[in-house]
């Protein structure tokens, strides 16, 4: 188990949803801005660029806003290239962070060891943990040469693409047992290996869950934009969490143009509460339409159902424990509503085309009530808040 400013990651702990933001550290302002917005939506660690003088002189400021804003999130450094120089001649930076997160493959080729021994020797000093994390795209060409001469060599050559994964597996291992070498403890390294394409992903966080205990962090590299990235993630992170593998997870969405980052820890969570091995936020479950629904007023409740949810849940999450576990369904005809309606803690089954226009209520199984009218939305809203009341208490 590693703990990561107060958040406890592998043995058991609940598997932990992370974000990044994608705002210039160097500018306090927008990254407490967007770092708090990340946290809102429920990302449980945020991981912010560290590669400059500038951000990294930002780092302890940004932290110190965050907790004058009551905003606790542990805040871990993603560095490149000159984290050894950034975390040495910024100790205050080092301090603030609660990780940091390094690729081996960019921490230099002439000085690797000296390099990484000195971001090693920086977390260990600070105490803080280290996530040794191996992309695709950037892999320590040393190591990879060394394993394509020895495949050249072999009786019985594999594909590059074989020798690749292997690369990578090596990679974070030997680099995990150097920075033990070195002092930093068993218990304060988390290992990641990330690439773009799924049955890599799958491939190569196997081969890592084989040999070794270290708490894996799991993400594409870069998901893609929109469904596309959705689907993606979902179909990698999915595999790898039904067999047990992985104790964090980013789901790398690329935002449209001015849309919201806080869109991928929503994704992140609800691939761990669909996959039943988290709960975030009520699942609210609604039928997708069919030519007994013409109306299209159950796809409207259902849409303000789930906003009106999402507004309340900050003051329930706080309130209301337990309220992330309720069930609510919204459907549209007589066909499953009824029964959708009755296995859910709270469900109307809304008329359909040619129904006598009334929407039965039902409450933990049993007929609540009848709405009829042109208040149904809001009749049900109150209905869906009062349940909340009664049933979960507060602290």
């Amino acid at each position: 188990m590693v703990d990561v400013g107060g958040v406890k990651v592998g043995e058991g702990h609940p598997i932990v949803v992370q974000s990044m933001t994608n705002t210039d550290t160097a500018d306090v302002d927008a990254t407490v801005r967007q770092v708090a917005a990340l946290a809102a939506a429920g990302s449980e660690l945020v991981r912010v660029t560290v590669n400059t003088d500038e951000a990294a002189a930002a780092v302890p400021r940004i932290v110190e806003r965050l907790a004058q804003d009551g905003c606790r999130v542990p805040i871990v450094g993603d560095f490149h290239y000159n984290g050894h120089y950034l975390l040495t001649q910024h100790p205050e930076c080092a301090g603030a962070l609660a990780k940091y997160r390094v690729n081996p493959g960019n921490v230099g080729v002439r000085q690797h060891e000296e390099n990484f021994g000195a971001i090693v020797a920086t977390a260990t000093a600070h105490g803080k943990p280290l996530r040794i994390g191996v992309n695709w795209g950037s892999l320590d060409q040393a190591l990879l040469g060394e394993l394509m001469d020895a495949n050249a060599r072999s009786t019985a050559p594999r594909e590059a693409r074989e020798i690749t994964l292997e690369a990578m597996v090596e990679s974070a291992l030997r680099s995990a047992a150097f920075a033990e070498r070195c002092g930093l403890g068993h218990d304060r390294i988390i290992l990641s290996a990330k690439v773009s394409e799924v049955r890599d992903l799958v491939e190569v966080n196997r081969r890592l869950a084989a040999r070794c205990d270290y708490p894996l962090h799991l993400g594409l590299t870069e998901a893609g934009m929109g469904s596309s990235g959705i689907v993606a993630s979902t179909a990698a992170l999915a595999l790898l969490l039904q067999e047990g593998i992985g104790d964090t997870i980013r789901v790398s969405l690329t935002p449209a143009p001015g849309g919201d980052r806080a869109e991928e820890v929503r994704v992140a969570q609800q691939i761990l509460q669909s996959l039943g091995l988290r709960s975030f936020t009520p699942q609210v479950t609604a039928c997708p339409g069919c030519g007994r629904t013409t109306s299209i007023f159950f796809q409207e409740l259902a849409a303000e159902v789930e906003e009106h949810i999402r507004r309340r849940m900050p003051e329930w999450r706080r309130a209301r424990p337990g309220v992330e576990e309720m069930r609510v369904a919204v459907m549209g005809c007589v066909v499953n509503g009824p029964g959708e309606s009755r296995h859910a803690d709270i469900g109307i089954s809304l008329p359909g085309t040619f129904e006598e226009p009334t929407a039965p209520v039902f409450v933990d199984g049993k007929l609540h009530t009848v709405l009829r009218g042109d208040d149904v939305a809001p009749r049900f809203l109150s209905i869906l808040d009062d349940y909340v009341v009664s049933h979960y208490a507060r602290p």
